[in-house]
């Protein structure tokens, strides 16, 4: 009995979702770091994009370092509208919600640090909201990426979608492939594992030692 309450279930992704908005004129912005973290996946696994209009979204598959199928999709219904797309594709290839695994930006967290977590609420971003609404759960694993904040609240918007400073710019290849590591991690031993490993994890403060 009691092995049955401590030992928990693996979370292994099977689905990788990057959230953004997909006009050019979004590229590098703060609000678009899901699509660059897939699209960081996607070139350390070799995994080429292709437009799918039955998932609207650009969708690649292949093999994981595992050898495992991993599929990665980059919605292109704009963000508020994300959970149309990626509900799409749980339904075509009959997935859980438990195996979608969703990246995007975090106001709350400072540029440099990553946090993973099992589940949880929208935390007012419109991407997730979609998804929560369309998935109708909140039970499924993301990955969160810090894009800080603006000095004032009024400004919020503009510094989302705006673009990293040029030192934070330099940052982003570490943060990228620190999210790659954290995804390969969770892929082979599970999501908790790679909480525990990364969420305490901080770019920016390796680089001011």
């Amino acid at each position: 009995m009691t092995d049955a309450t401590t030992t928990s279930t693996l979370v292994i992704p099977q689905l990788i979702v990057g959230l953004g908005n997909p006009e050019p004129k979004y590229d590098k912005t703060r609000h678009n770091i899901g699509f660059d973290a897939v699209d960081a996946l996607a070139r350390s696994w070799q995994m080429s994009w292709s437009e799918n209009r039955k998932f609207q979204g650009m969708f690649g598959e292949g093999r994981d370092p595992q050898g495992g199928k991993i599929r990665l999709l980059k919605p292109l219904t704009y963000m508020n509208r994300s959970g149309q797309a990626i509900r799409a594709v749980t339904d075509w290839f009959k997935l859980p919600p438990e195996s979608v695994l969703v990246i995007y930006d975090d106001m709350d967290l400072p540029v440099g640090r990553v946090r993973m977590r099992l589940s949880g609420s929208a935390g007012g971003h419109n991407g997730m909201k979609s998804t929560i609404a369309h998935l109708s759960t909140q039970n499924f694993p993301r990955l969160r990426i810090g894009i800080g904040r603006s000095g004032t609240e009024s400004n919020s918007v503009s510094h989302v979608l705006g673009r990293f400073s040029p030192h934070e710019s330099q940052l982003m290849p570490e943060v990228l492939q620190l999210v790659v590591d954290a995804v390969e991690l969770s892929l082979k031993q599970g999501v908790e594992k790679a909480m525990s490993l990364y969420n305490n994890r901080n770019i920016l403060a390796t680089k001011d030692l």
